[in-house]
């Protein structure tokens, strides 16, 4: 697996050793492994050898978007606030995927500041055209709308070249005349009527200069059902098939009521009229309690494989109870069927099953997801290892020791802060999963603080660790469900370790659905020790943070301390 680059990365990578043993230093939590098994759905795991199990990429992976070069295929989804961004994914089967790079992955190419974790960069595409990878994406409170290069789709990606429109969504289209246009999701032409009106547009661009033509053209205005007061016409795609432009799009917002649209023209400008079958995808009318309930559908891509027969890519979402789910909006994998010359992906009333056929396409060995472990015996983190928005100035973090170890400065910059917590994380991708750590750490002061952070954003976590309390060092477990509570969280259970701990301990964190247990041992030691074992884990449910992102959990380290 190919880590981030090294060289950009070594201004970040030194150590902060502390000079001298003084008060004020912050201390180091030092972290020998980080392993995570997760149990996929029991109805997942039913797939047989001619089957796939939705979703492809479970956990955190929302609005997909895919192209085919060949026999292989890319894929890249949003990461909002995350650093690195963009995670690009490859397979040849569809099915099976492995992390080949991040398209954000040097401080230089943008940064992401002190914004909100559902900031930052939404929707990427990507496409393919006269030998070079092309990404067009929006960051959300640092610079708009931007287009990346590459000629290797696992990178370099270059820096970005921003664009001159405003709107989200931009999607990349090459007609067979070699004009290149961006189909994209803005305000209406008019007066927005109600919440949620928007607009599709479409607009030239140059790709030797990457400048935007002077004019736009208006592709769909509300929704499908104008007299219906459609929202959100998001995430528009064009393709060319046989003599007709097709447009799809989401509708309906991200939650319960998404849904996908289709559209088809004569000329890429259309006019563009509605599908007799929209929309091609959705859930939203289907009863509740069914078996493994599926949301959420939409922001689809579509791919045309070798044997004629096209595929969707989309994201959807897994909930256990009404609209939660702690893993976030996930990509799923549907084939799509054409009838009178329009794609559906499911008629409606469809429930989407846990498995399907696969693809006419041979096997690939993608990543284990879900099924991991990491002894940071490698010099630089693994591709998909995450921080919260884009590292800038001093280091605190860096991989060192004789075994290996990830080690971590408790710096005073709480995991509920709007800067960067010293904080690296990867996403939950099953529901019932279990991660262990050893970490090695000796606070020095009250509010010291290291240990296993899960966080879906920056109101919503759960922190399980050792702290020096203002009665002594403890193993505790820290909350945060508001952004009225402290921004550190709160202290809801805790253990005395005594007054000789060990300096080494074991933690171990099981989140199933709605509930987390919680262990902890001496390093090494024969029996665990339960803080907890039926916490409310709800706290992370991705509805709180709006559905956007979902649970990352990983090692963190903390101080509460008012010192420069």
């Amino acid at each position: 697996m190919r880590g981030w680059c090294y060289i950009a990365w070594a201004a970040w990578t030194l150590a902060a050793t502390p000079a001298a043993a003084q008060s004020d230093v912050p201390p180091v939590a030092s972290f020998d492994y980080v392993t995570c098994s997760g149990t996929p759905d029991a109805e997942s795991a039913t797939a047989g050898p001619g089957d796939f199990a939705n979703p492809v990429l479970p956990g955190f992976q929302p609005d997909p978007s895919i192209v085919r070069v060949g026999d292989d295929y890319y894929l890249v989804n949003s990461t909002f606030s995350w650093f690195p961004g963009l995670p690009v994914y490859h397979s040849r089967d569809l099915v099976h995927w492995r992390q080949i790079g991040n398209a954000i992955d040097r401080p230089s190419q943008l940064t992401i500041g002190k914004v909100g974790v559902t900031r930052g960069l939404f929707a990427p595409t990507i496409s393919h055209h006269g030998g070079r990878f092309f990404i067009v994406n929006t960051c959300i409170d640092c610079g708009g709308n931007f287009i990346l290069a590459a000629d290797d789709p696992a990178g370099p990606w270059s820096d970005p070249h921003w664009l001159d429109f405003g709107g989200i969504d931009p999607s990349l289209f090459v007609d067979d005349d070699g004009k290149a246009w961006i189909a994209y999701n803005d305000a209406p032409p008019g007066p927005p009527e109600y919440d949620g009106h928007r607009a599709l547009w479409l607009q030239q661009i140059d790709l030797a200069t990457m400048k935007m033509a002077p004019t736009r053209t208006l592709l769909v205005d509300k929704g499908v059902h104008a007299a219906d007061k459609p929202v959100w016409a998001e995430g528009p795609h064009i393709y060319k098939v046989g003599r007709y432009y097709y447009l799809t799009a989401a509708e309906g917002g991200t939650a319960d009521q998404h849904s996908q649209t289709i559209y088809r023209a004569e000329t890429v400008t259309g006019p563009y009229r509605p599908g007799p079958a929209n929309p091609i995808l959705t859930q939203r009318d289907l009863p509740e309690g069914r078996p493994w309930p599926v949301q959420a559908t939409g922001h689809a891509d579509f791919v045309q494989i070798a044997d004629g027969s096209w595929w969707a890519v989309f994201l959807a979402t897994r909930p256990y109870a009404g609209q939660q789910t702690n893993l976030g909006r996930e990509t799923f994998l549907l084939p799509v069927q054409w009838k009178d010359g329009w794609p559906l992906i499911l008629p409606s009333g469809t429930p989407i099953a846990p498995t399907g056929k696969r693809p006419a396409l041979p096997a690939f060995a993608g990543d284990t997801l879900g099924q991991w472990r990491d002894d940071f015996d490698d010099p630089r983190l693994a591709l998909d290892w995450m921080m919260l928005r884009t590292p800038q100035g001093r280091a605190w973090w860096s991989l060192s020791g004789s075994k290996g170890a990830l080690q971590l400065t408790a710096r005073p910059v709480a995991a509920g802060s709007l800067d960067q917590p010293s904080f690296v994380g990867k996403r939950l991708r099953h529901h019932d999963a279990v991660f262990e750590t050893r970490v090695t750490f000796a606070p020095t002061a009250t509010g010291d603080r290291a240990g296993l952070l899960a966080l879906t954003d920056e109101n919503h976590f759960l922190f399980f660790g050792r702290e020096r309390l203002a009665g002594g060092d403890a193993i505790v477990l820290r909350r945060r469900g508001a952004a009225t509570e402290p921004a550190e969280g709160v202290v809801v259970k805790q253990a005395t370790l005594g007054a000789r701990p060990a300096a080494a301990i074991d933690l171990r964190i099981r989140l199933n659905r709605d509930k987390a247990a919680l262990q902890w041992r001496a390093a090494g030691a024969a029996d665990w020790q339960t803080l907890a074992a039926d916490v409310d884990a709800s706290v992370l449910a991705t509805v709180g943070a709006g559905l956007f992102t979902g649970a990352v959990i990983g090692p963190h380290a903390a101080r509460t301390d008012a010192r420069p």
